[in-house]
């Protein structure tokens, strides 16, 4: 995670260290390796990104408490700018591959969700209701900071869209800056917290779930 500017004792540093193996095992996995290689069967492309598209519901209910939630005008209106980002690029980019993939419209929305998404979505919905800004940035800086860990990877790129553009996605000064925002909001609103042993449960709960996601294309 040396690509975001953090302390070695900031709260962010102190999560980071203590879940290390999940993390870079989730960084390292097979799926990443293949999609930059672009040998990724279309098979598991398909499982994994009808999967995640049921994220995006509940990644907007993130972004909409943190909006509610947030402490500062500042970054509420940071939060909104993120919502316009991902009407506009993310949901375009699951439209189109579905498409290239020839995956019909009844075929993801109607999917059966995989038992870690729905221990996921559980997880994420349970920092909506929480009302905690604290708690939906633990959630957020590991949804966007793992795929930044992956997603910038100096490696050579694939020439599919469907690979190539899942990777830019993650990639870029917009997404580096978008994810420095939430560290930097998180280690902020942790020097307020008596103790943070409980956002550090969170915390592994939700790493040690992006490594099982990676793992959803390759189930039987």
């Amino acid at each position: 995670m040396e690509k975001y500017a953090f302390k070695t004792g900031d709260a962010v540093g102190e999560f980071l260290r203590n879940s290390q193996k999940n993390w870079q095992a989730a960084v390292n996995h097979r799926f990443v390796q293949e999609l930059f290689e672009g040998t990724i069967e279309d098979e598991v492309l398909i499982k994994y990104l009808i999967q995640d598209y049921h994220f995006f519901d509940v990644f907007l209910s993130m972004l909409g408490a943190c909006v509610a939630h947030a402490d500062t005008l500042e970054a509420k209106l940071r939060f909104a700018k993120q919502l316009g980002f991902l009407e506009a690029d993310e949901d375009g980019y699951f439209q189109k591959a579905f498409k290239e993939l020839g995956v019909t419209e009844k075929e993801y929305l109607e999917v059966t969700l995989h038992p870690v998404t729905k221990e996921f979505q559980q997880l994420m919905y349970s920092a909506v209701d929480s009302s905690d800004y604290a708690q939906l940035l633990v959630m957020l800086v590991i949804a966007e900071g793992l795929y930044l860990d992956w997603g910038s990877k100096e490696l050579p790129l694939p020439e599919k869209y469907i690979h190539l553009e899942w990777i830019h996605l993650h990639r870029g000064e917009f997404f580096k800056e978008w994810v420095q925002f939430l560290v930097d909001e998180l280690n902020r609103v942790c020097k307020d917290k008596g103790t943070i042993s409980e956002l550090q449960e969170r915390w592994d709960q939700a790493v040690a779930l992006e490594l099982a996601f990676f793992e959803i294309g390759y189930d039987a």
